[in-house]
């Protein structure tokens, strides 16, 4: 079944766990990191209302198209976790985002990002490279 698909991405990151945590609700830094994986040509467009139950819009821009994604903050649990619905054109309504924020070290943290249900496995393979790409261009705005 399709919607037992998902995917995790982790990566270890040179920044202090509040950092790396505020910067998936600032609006400022999410623009700056949520990105398409060929990469936008006009910044991200992003809403946040960063509480249990809030909502958030982002919309990605490539030079093909605008990408729209929204979702509601299922949980925010400060510098530990969120978890987050995730709709978008390549996802299933009941989509769920689960980030863990692991402290290894007061300069150093472990992002572990999980993905559960997509409309197809070529869905969740692009969010597979599309995850990468946004932890990897956090990594970089973040130091």
């Amino acid at each position: 079944m399709m919607d037992e698909l998902e995917l995790t991405v982790r990566r270890k990151i040179a920044a202090a766990r509040k950092k790396v945590f505020d910067a998936w609700l600032s609006p400022e830094m999410l623009s700056k990191f949520m990105n398409p994986p060929t990469g936008g040509v006009a910044p991200t467009r992003v809403a946040t209302d960063p509480v249990q139950g809030g909502r958030f819009s982002i919309v990605m821009v490539t030079s093909e198209r605008e990408i729209p994604h929204a979702g509601t903050y299922l949980e925010i649990d400060p510098h530990a976790r969120l978890a987050f619905t995730w709709e978008s054109p390549y996802s299933l309504d009941d989509s769920v985002v689960t980030i863990d924020f692991a402290e290894l070290g007061p300069e150093l943290t472990e992002i572990t990002l999980r993905h559960v249900k997509f409309k197809s496995e070529s869905a969740r393979d692009g969010h597979q490279q599309g995850w990468t790409a946004i932890i990897e261009a956090l990594e970089r705005v973040i130091g």
